[in-house]
């Protein structure tokens, strides 16, 4: 167990207080119109996404400070209170519908998402499990099957909600950990063809996501409907150009991409702040990445070096999708920017994924 603590990295704590500050900024331009439109008070989404900021920002400079091994003694029981939350959040009545997915409790005025929290849950159970059992990660029995176990039973309760989008992103940092941990290249072959055919199975069980797929593909054959996401925020990226319109000179964001804080935001930023402001939002997030891999390969533990792995992958798998989306190199998922995007379940976990990341690099030979 690692003893001696050091400084935390401190260009990590830079770029993420960078990219919400760019976050905090482009939630505001965003939204502003939308909300003076649907609540008198462009400020609506802007006061909400800073109270949340607060929050988390509090939240990650305290789990900065708690060792971060604290998390394996607890990674089993926030592992059943997320999977307790997934069933509660199925239930009519205390489950919220929005956008035609199931998938936030109300907490007074508020509302979490709990499909957000258990991603670093089950990082956090999957790292001592594959800490614990590296030895047997090559057996399909003993290592492969138990490790995606539960893996695979979080991501079938998601998309009960459903939420192809988080349900992804889960996936995808459990598959990314579990590969680096040492399992056979033939297992994940075999898993990858049982994905696919999983993956073709959810597509055609509901005809809003062949739709999707189909506008991603060609979004002009329906431009009013199932394709007018991809082009309202392509014709946002275009006239970008360079330098942008300039902050809060968006055209698109006069009701024409629809909800424009979430999703689709970085539209928006390459919109007013153009090639060069979004350039240096994917720079900060490239800055981001290299610091959680350096962290990873300095950890002192296996448990430390998992969990590092595990988070920056959740960030950039997130950052992937969301920006294919948004570029139109992707089907629309629903997945939101980390750091920009509006959400409060989304901001506040990740900004206490990245107290956790701060915590290891106290240990981590850098």
């Amino acid at each position: 167990m690692p003893l001696k603590k050091s400084n935390p990295d401190f260009l990590l704590i830079i770029v993420t207080l960078s990219l919400l500050a760019v976050g905090l900024i482009m939630v505001y331009s965003a939204s502003a119109i939308w909300a003076d439109y649907k609540f008198a008070d462009s400020f609506y989404f802007a006061k909400r996404q800073l109270l949340f900021a607060g929050i988390g920002v509090v939240a990650m400079f305290f789990i900065m400070n708690v060792d971060y091994w604290t998390w394996r003694s607890w990674a089993k029981m926030l592992l059943i209170i997320c999977f307790v939350l997934l069933v509660l959040v199925l239930i009519p009545g205390v489950g919220l519908v929005r956008n035609g997915s199931r998938s936030w409790i109300g907490v007074g005025a508020f509302s979490i998402q709990p499909s957000e929290f258990i991603k670093l849950a089950m990082i956090a159970f999957l790292s001592k499990f594959l800490s614990e059992n590296q030895k047997y990660i090559t057996s399909f029995r003993k290592g492969l099957i138990p490790s995606l176990g539960l893996v695979f039973i979080a991501f079938g309760m998601i998309m009960l909600q459903p939420d192809l989008g988080t349900g992804t992103v889960m996936l995808g940092t459990c598959i990314v950990m579990i590969f680096i941990s040492g399992a056979r290249i033939a297992h994940f072959v075999m898993l990858g063809l049982m994905g696919v055919a999983g993956f073709v199975g959810l597509v055609l069980s509901a005809p809003y996501r062949m739709e999707r797929i189909t506008s991603f593909l060609d979004p002009w054959k329906d431009p009013l409907g199932s394709g007018f996401q991809i082009i309202q925020s392509l014709y946002a990226i275009g006239p970008g150009g360079l330098f942008g319109m300039g902050l809060g000179e968006s055209r698109q964001k006069f009701f024409y991409l629809p909800e424009p804080q979430t999703d689709f935001i970085f539209a928006i930023l390459s919109e007013e702040l153009g090639f060069i402001g979004g350039s240096f939002v994917l720079l900060l997030f490239a800055l981001m990445l290299w610091r959680g891999i350096r962290i990873a390969l300095g950890a002192p533990d296996l448990y430390g070096s998992f969990l590092a792995v595990g988070i920056i992958s959740m960030v950039a798998i997130q950052v992937m999708i969301n920006i294919g989306v948004v570029t139109g190199l992707m089907p629309v998922t629903g997945i939101t920017l980390p750091f920009l995007s509006y959400g409060g379940s989304s901001l506040t976990l990740m900004l206490c994924a990245v107290g956790v990341l701060l915590n290891i690099s106290r240990y981590s030979r850098l």
